[in-house]
């Protein structure tokens, strides 16, 4: 039986656990979306923009080389890598900035970790005509200089965070005091189905727009539902989007995978699923990377968007009920599934995206031939070449190539 959410909480995980300050801006938050999220003119709205502005909807993949290379299940893309500013995060964005315009709010910011979602809400801002802020921390900055650069041709600020492990932890952190000092004319966008209550479910609505074309296109291209779903967890955004359509569905696998960073022996990963305890973080009650005495550990993982240290609550039901499975991957592991997926594909994924490519060749091999398993391409790689590149030993000024699958 799926669980009703209209209380905050999914199971016992969730809740609104945050300052006075901010309890009247949630409550404001969540009038308002019950008001517009059926509303028709708003739907029309998010529908068409959806359509003419993000590209949707994204297409359905057939990756032939990778499924004759693994042997085993047929292995689908789902290109939300194609949607517009490279990622998932557009969904969601889009739909809030709607809120928060019909909200009245002037002043948007967010935090962001890959860049992703700070473009995405750089993107939205610059269409509605409001003031952006995004905080994003040092060493983010420096990684994904390339999505810096976007932000600021778009007309947002980014706002540099030097605290902590200067990662999107440090950056969630400073976006809330900001909310806190300016709640009344600013509208906070967060980037995943993390923080206090609506937001995982609000941010769990607006991308479940993935999982619903995958139900459609699926059965217009084989007939029938995905026999698994995989797709990569960080907070969990994009892997929530997959698999909401699918909950509790007989016959359908939803696997997450995690960072296992420089790997779980290690204790420099972000697998809050695998290796956390319940803890509150940022507002809700969910899985936290912590310590003996309760402090929060730092996360780690090669991919910016991965490097958080707890998940959204919704993940942390799914994975206590069974209804569904998560495990993690390496930096290396995921590396191998970057080159894989650009070599024998043609598409240069995300680093996010490239541990459910990996670990979705164990999937496609236990599945077994004539079985299929959709893989969530989360978003596209432009952003993190240098990143590879170093990791692999790739000079642009040298002839030689990089091993890999051919």
């Amino acid at each position: 039986m799926r669980q009703k959410v209209d209380t905050g909480y999914f199971g016992s995980f969730g809740g609104r656990f945050v300052p006075e300050t901010l309890i009247h801006a949630l409550e404001e938050l969540e009038e308002n979306y019950e008001r517009y999220r059926e509303d028709p003119e708003f739907v029309e709205e998010l529908e068409q923009l959806a359509r003419d502005f993000v590209g949707r909807p994204t297409p359905f993949m057939f990756a032939g080389r990778l499924t004759r290379k693994w042997g085993g299940a047929n292995v689908w893309f789902k290109r939300e890598d194609l949607a517009h500013t490279g990622a998932h995060k557009i969904n969601n964005a889009l739909g809030q900035i709607l809120l928060a315009d019909r909200m009245g709010k002037q002043r948007i910011i967010a935090e962001t970790g890959a860049g992703q979602h700070g473009v995405a809400t750089a993107t939205v801002a610059a269409l509605y005509g409001k003031e952006c802020v995004v905080y994003m921390g040092e060493e983010d900055i420096r990684r994904q200089a390339p999505n810096v650069v976007r932000m600021k041709l778009l007309g947002t600020e980014v706002r540099p965070v030097t605290t902590g492990a200067r990662t999107l932890k440090d950056a969630t952190s400073e976006a809330i005091r900001d909310w806190v000092t300016n709640v009344e004319d600013t509208h906070y966008i967060i980037g995943s189905v993390v923080g206090p209550a609506p937001y995982p479910r609000i941010v769990r609505d607006l991308q479940s727009v993935i999982g619903k074309e995958i139900e459609t296109q699926a059965r217009e291209r084989f007939g029938a539902d995905p026999d698994a779903v995989v797709a990569c967890v960080g907070g969990g955004s994009n892997a929530i989007g997959a698999f909401h359509t699918f909950v509790g569905r007989e016959g359908v696998r939803l696997i997450g995978v995690e960072a296992a960073g420089r790997g779980i022996e290690t204790g420099e990963h972000g697998a809050s699923l695998t290796e956390g305890k319940p803890g509150v973080l940022h507002g809700n009650l969910s899985y936290v990377l912590q310590t003996d005495g309760g402090q929060i550990r730092e996360a780690h993982s090669i991919s910016a968007g991965l490097d958080y240290p707890s998940v959204g609550p919704e993940h942390a039901y799914l994975k206590d009920e069974g209804f569904a499975e998560y495990v993690n991957v390496t930096d290396d592991e995921a590396l191998e599934g970057f080159k894989a997926c650009s070599r024998l594909e043609g598409i240069i994924p995300a680093l996010e995206t490239s541990h459910a490519i990996f670990h979705a060749e164990k999937v496609a091999k236990e599945l077994g031939p004539g079985k299929n398993l959709v893989i969530n391409i989360s978003g596209r790689g432009d952003k993190d070449v240098a990143v590879a590149a170093e990791a692999l030993g790739v000079d642009a000024q040298e002839s030689e190539e990089v091993s890999g699958d051919g």
